[in-house]
């Protein structure tokens, strides 16, 4: 048969278990005393009173809480779905429990809508184009509105956007005539800056003769190298006139 000694040893030992909490580096424990606040603390032991003291932990770590995806109209009235990611982390633990009933449920919805609101307020091209402006209104808004819970937002990323695949045929066609067109405007500075250069050597030539002659020289010996077939190249007169002009002086000599 136990002893009375010994049921008010055990009970002992259970009232100093219970009192005695040990919470980790990165949390914390909002005190509650008979229903009102005292106090959050950690980490390390926490001393309680049994049957009086209440602790609720909460946890100091960044939370990456991903964000559902959103049926958004855009401005210029096109229909997408937007998912995202959320950085959060809890810096006030007291405000945390006793401002707002559940933070993370709180803090899903408020992004939840935030995302639509925001998104449905910029025009298609700005949400592909200027993400990061995007993501920085984003974080900015909803860390207005999680602040007074002491919860802080850190960071927010638009993860993806599904377009209907009608917008993505007409993308893609524009991103092909954008091709073309700076492809037209390539070609067309080329052949300018080529055309100033053939002047340059037209103006060279004019000034010296000879050198058209070697330039018809040359592309004869181009030719020549390149080609096996015939082909029929006209001779310049004033490249064969000095031996015309020597073969009418021969006989003169002779006589």
């Amino acid at each position: 048969m136990i002893s009375p000694l010994t049921v008010l040893i055990i009970f002992a030992l259970f009232l100093l278990l219970s009192a005695i909490k040990v919470l980790r580096e990165y949390e914390r424990g909002v005190i509650f005393r008979l229903g009102r606040l005292i106090d959050a603390k950690g980490p390390g032991i926490i001393l309680l009173v049994p049957f009086i003291d209440r602790m609720v932990k909460v946890s100091l770590r960044t939370i990456a809480m991903d964000v559902p995806p959103q049926d958004v109209i855009t401005k210029d009235n096109v229909s997408i779905k937007v998912n995202a990611v959320l950085y959060f982390r809890v810096i006030d633990p007291s405000k945390a429990i006793v401002e707002v009933e559940d933070f993370l449920y709180a803090t899903s919805q408020l992004s939840q809508t935030t995302l639509r609101s925001i998104l449905g307020q910029a025009e298609l091209d700005e949400l592909l184009s200027e993400r990061d402006k995007i993501n920085q209104e984003l974080q900015s808004v909803i860390d207005a509105h999680t602040d007074p819970w002491g919860i802080k937002v850190s960071m927010v990323e638009v993860k993806h956007v599904d377009l209907p695949v009608d917008m993505q045929r007409a993308m893609a066609k524009q991103a092909e005539a954008e091709r073309e067109r700076r492809a037209k405007i390539i070609h067309a500075e080329g052949e300018f800056q080529a055309s100033k250069q053939l002047s340059n050597a037209a103006k060279v030539m004019d000034k010296s003769p000879k050198t058209l002659q070697l330039r018809y020289l040359q592309t004869l010996a181009e030719i020549s190298t390149e080609n096996n077939s015939t082909i029929i190249f006209p001779l310049p007169l004033d490249l064969i006139k000095p031996l015309l002009g020597s073969s009418k002086d021969s006989p003169a000599e002779e006589e």
